[in-house]
């Protein structure tokens, strides 16, 4: 064998140092995915919430003012 091929060169990962440090760097990528995925579907449930109070909000502009009030009265029109 040639001298370059076996003095230790120093310096570099191993093969399994290697492979460590690649699982970790996938896993890592992963879970910054699903962090993501997760805050994506965080905020579609924040907005169907505030469209859920807008309807409401609306709800309660259709009804005429002290309505509850004349019903618990009794009174009709």
């Amino acid at each position: 064998m040639c001298k370059h091929h076996t003095e230790d060169k120093g310096g570099g990962n191993t093969r399994a140092e290697f492979e460590t440090l690649a699982t970790t760097k996938k896993k890592k990528k992963k879970n910054r995915k699903r962090e993501r995925e997760r805050e994506r579907e965080r905020e579609r449930e924040r907005e169907r919430e505030r469209e859920r109070e807008r309807e409401r909000e609306r709800e309660r502009e259709r009804e005429p003012p002290n309505s509850n009030f004349m019903n618990q009265m009794g009174l009709k029109f």
